[in-house]
């Protein structure tokens, strides 16, 4: 199974951990009870599935992050490139663009992100 691919609920899941993090398992089960109609071994074979995946831990009852969303999305946009794009940013940005212009916006963030990266770049490389 691919490390950063989940089905719908276990997204679904994970982002109700997110955002209520560290969060005790109790409460855990009451919320997916409600959310998701769960039963509370559904619940905790879910977390069980995304512990493995090192997204969380449960330590003594309490559910903690190990991988925060931000590098989880970070990591799902690498293997996203890596199989489709073989990992060019460029390429996917052609591909992309091709069908969907960019907004002044859009194209201003890119910009700056870039500008960024080579301040950055050039600022360790001294």
């Amino acid at each position: 199974m691919e490390p950063y691919k989940l089905g719908e609920m276990e997204q679904k899941f994970a982002d109700l951990i997110w955002e209520r993090a560290p969060i005790a398992t109790g409460e855990l089960v009451k919320l997916c009870e409600h959310a998701f109609d769960w039963k509370r071994t559904t619940t905790y074979t879910m977390l069980k599935r995304l512990c493995l995946r090192n997204l969380f831990e449960n330590v003594n009852g309490i559910v903690q992050v190990k991988t925060t969303r931000e590098d989880f999305q970070a990591a799902q946009g690498e293997q996203f490139l890596m199989e489709n794009f073989d990992g060019s940013l460029p390429r996917f940005l052609t591909a992309f663009s091709r069908r969907k212009k960019l907004s002044s916006r859009e194209v201003a963030q890119l910009r700056k992100l870039i500008e960024e990266y080579e301040d950055e770049t050039e600022g360790g490389s001294s």
